[in-house]
Parts: structure tokens; C-alpha cells; sequence
């Protein structure tokens, strides 16, 4: 008989958290039935003879494949799973041990709508020190933003996110992930684009938690917010319905800030991250530079060659 849930997790180099992470699930309280399936997507840190060496458990799998990106990991889980609902955590997202039961509850109270996915609260794990940048990149910013959610019932598609959701099985089968991202970044929201117009609705439930180690800081999310800009176009390739969203106009992405200007903010970004000040204009700014490098860049490379072709 099919279990209620499948969690899938996929991973990539991530051994230094992702025992802790299977840890919490084993611990789950009050959950219903579910298997667990871990995608190992071609680690080279060990987690291969690490999966294979552990005791074999009931209702645990872990699969192997080439490193081909979190699109088809998560792809994979799904093809493999056998529970009515998928259940996604990221590798170095701690749940809660009430977490599955609460996004069981929030499917429950909705009347399990097969058209419904539920998306959990994703915190800084506790042991990070949690500077003002962190605390608004997470609740206000560019990575999750979860103050910026204005009805929990009604949640726009772009807040689909795989670290702490869960939602039908069929509807993924239907519309799997995009796996030509050369990036992880915007493949989520573009198959929640289009499971929205299959009539996909959001809810968020906020005590469905999980707890996120991933340090970061200015530079290294600078570095994704390029690779971000860089995936907005090829989102758009798919969408050009969505330019606008995206951040490009008829002609293609606006026209990249003076750099000297960008040196300054950068630098003051960098000398306060550390430090109790909260200055959420000079950070989005600041990132949204590296967002615009990353428009360039994908459409001179992908969008430019092709306009310049002869018809």
C-alpha cells in the first residue's frame, strides 16, 4: 500500500549536515506513513559510501546518479517515489519534529485538494549567528521572503520553494522539473509557473519549520544572485509572457548601474555585514547589481546570437 508521503531529499556534497538532516526526519512526531528517498547527485565528499553503509531501514531508499543539478534529482525522487504526496526537503535543511505532521495538518484542513502545495517556514539553522543581513535576506529579501507574504492562503507561485514543501505526487509527474537550468535557481518557479495554470494553488503553513545551514554572506550571495539573473533569462525563453516579472523590458535587460557608484556600496556592505545595522536599501541595491550582470549575460549569450540570425 502507498504511503501518504514520500520525502525526497536531494544532495549534493552536503555529508557535514545531511546525517543530521535524516536524523530529524527518523525523529518525527506524530507523522503520517512515509517512505524517505535520498538523491545522491553525484557526491564526491563520501556520501555515497556513507548511504551505503548504513543499516538497512524499512521505508528508506537512496539512489545514485551523475551530477546533473537539483532538477533532476528531484525528478528522480519523484519518478521513484511511491507516496500520494512528495514531501521536499533541501540536504541541509533541519525539520522540526513536528514538520511533516504540520504540512500533513495544512493539507488535511484544506480538504486534500490534489491541486494544492504547501510551503513550511525555513529559519537559519540555531548554531548560525544570524546577522541583520541574514534576517533580511530570509524574511524580507531575495531568498525566501516570507514577510513579504500578504495572505498565507493565496501565495504567489514565485514563493515555491523546494527546501520545505510538499504536494501531489501526480502534479509533479505531470509537470517535472525543468532540467536544462544551467543553474540551481528559478527551475522551482518555473514548474510552479506552470502547475499554476493547471490550477495549482499555494498555501503557506508557517509551523511546518525547518532549520537552513548554509552560512553565507555578501559576496558569496552576490555570486548567486548573477547566476539568478543569468537563469531569468532562460526562465524567459520558456515565458517571454513573463519579462516584466523578470526584470527585462522589450529590448532586454536595463541598463547596468556605474560601477564606481557599485564599489562604494559594495564596500560599505562588506565593512557593516558583521556588524547589528540594518540597512536593507544599501543590501538591495547592492544585489540587485549582480542580478542585472547576470541578465546581461544570459542574454548576450543566449538571446543577442539568435536575434542576429538571419530569418
Amino acid at each position: 500500500m502507498a504511503p501518504p508521503f514520500s520525502v525526497v531529499v536531494p544532495t549534493h556534497n552536503r555529508l557535514e549536515i545531511l546525517p543530521e538532516v535524516l536524523a530529524a526526519l527518523a525523529a518525527q512526531r506524530d507523522a503520517p506513513g512515509f517512505e524517505l528517498l535520498v538523491v545522491d547527485d553525484g557526491s564526491s565528499d563520501g556520501t555515497r559510501d556513507w548511504l551505503a553503509a548504513r543499516p538497512v531501514e524499512p521505508g528508506f531508499r537512496w539512489i545514485r546518479q551523475e551530477p546533473r543539478g537539483p532538477a533532476a534529482a528531484r525528478n528522480r525522487g519523484v519518478e521513484a517515489a511511491q507516496g500520494e504526496r512528495i514531501a521536499f526537503l533541501g540536504d541541509d535543511t533541519v525539520p522540526a519534529p513536528d514538520w511533516l505532521a504540520e504540512h500533513a495538518r495544512a493539507h488535511r484542513q484544506r480538504g486534500d485538494d490534489t491541486r494544492l502545495a504547501v510551503i513550511g517556514h525555513t529559519a537559519w539553522h540555531r548554531r548560525m549567528v544570524t546577522t541583520p543581513l541574514l534576517r533580511y535576506l530570509n524574511e524580507h529579501g531575495l531568498q525566501f521572503g516570507y514577510a513579504l507574504i500578504e495572505d498565507p492562503e493565496r501565495v504567489p507561485f514565485n514563493f515555491f520553494y523546494t527546501s520545505n514543501l510538499s504536494l501531489a505526487r501526480e502534479l509533479l509527474l505531470a509537470e517535472p522539473f525543468d532540467e536544462s537550468f544551467p543553474y540551481p535557481a528559478w527551475e522551482d518557479i518555473e514548474a510552479a509557473w506552470r502547475l499554476s495554470k493547471r490550477g495549482l494553488r499555494l498555501v503557506y503553513a508557517s509551523a511546518a519549520r525547518v532549520e537552513h545551514d548554509h552560512p553565507t554572506d555578501f559576496d558569496r550571495f552576490a555570486a548567486r544572485q548573477e547566476r539568478a539573473g543569468y537563469c531569468a533569462v532562460v526562465f524567459f525563453e520558456r515565458h517571454p509572457e513573463l519579462a516584466g516579472f523578470l526584470g527585462l523590458g522589450p529590448e532586454g535587460p536595463p541598463a547596468l548601474p556605474p560601477t564606481g557608484p557599485q564599489r562604494l556600496r559594495e564596500a560599505l556592505v562588506r565593512a557593516l555585514q558583521s556588524l547589528p545595522v540594518s540597512v536593507p536599501r544599501l543590501w538591495e541595491e547592492a544585489l540587485r547589481y549582480h542580478y542585472l550582470r547576470g541578465l546581461h549575460r544570459g542574454w548576450r549569450e543566449r538571446i543577442e546570437p539568435r536575434r542576429g540570425e538571419t530569418p
